[in-house]
């Protein structure tokens, strides 16, 4: 008998499963972002927003970037680092130093280890200088792309999106421009949150027709 509830029981949560990924729910598994933001035009766009600081992010990733890897060729995958406070801007000019300079693939899981496992100090500029250069960096290739302008802009409209997007915690997910996926409120596990974001993809990608 037991074995047949259990049975039964599985059924029951592979078909509530199926139904949940055809219709999220609107102030549960999302809310809607007001007013929507611009994304690129063709391609649904999911948007990470992060911080190299947050413990909370550095679980996330080892769950997020494999499933980044294997998104349908309509979906642009993006992260953008936060800056809540001084300490968190050194870190953020690294992550878009690395993404310049087609190192994101090899470092980014680094950077996230060497703070929260390691407990190195890379909440400034002459810490993340001598971190990348252990990791093989040239130092002034490095530190031209660092200090550069191109960089400094687009730190500034990190800055902007995550105002825009409304993001008073990391990590979130934002789909399409418009709807964000629970953080703080959430109780599942990684995997299930990307469970959610798959809907939303979907989600938009019904309406997109």
């Amino acid at each position: 008998m037991r074995k047949l509830f259990a049975s039964i029981g599985v059924v029951c949560l592979l078909a509530a499963g199926l139904a949940f990924a055809q219709d999220p729910r609107e102030g549960v598994d999302y809310t809607v972002l007001n007013p929507p933001q611009p994304t690129e035009r063709g391609k649904i766009e999911v948007t990470e927003f992060f911080s190299y600081m947050c413990p909370h992010c550095a679980h996330f990733e080892p769950v997020l970037a494999p499933w980044a890897k294997k998104l349908p060729k309509d979906v642009s995958f993006q992260r953008i680092p936060v800056v809540y406070r001084p300490q968190w801007e050194a870190p953020a000019r690294l992550y878009y130093t690395l993404e310049a300079l087609n190192e994101v693939d090899r470092l980014h899981g680094a950077v996230f280890n060497a703070i929260h496992v390691e407990g190195g100090n890379l909440t400034t500029d002459a810490g993340v200088a001598e971190w990348t250069a252990k990791k093989g960096l040239d130092p002034r290739k490095f530190s031209d792309v660092y200090n550069s302008f191109t960089l400094q802009s687009k730190l500034q409209r990190a800055r902007q999106a995550t105002a825009a997007y409304h993001i008073d915690s990391v990590p979130s997910i934002v789909v399409a421009g418009k709807y964000k996926a629970p953080t703080e409120t959430f109780t599942g596990t990684h995997e299930d949150l990307l469970k959610i974001v798959d809907a939303l993809i979907a989600k938009a990608r019904r309406e997109k027709r």
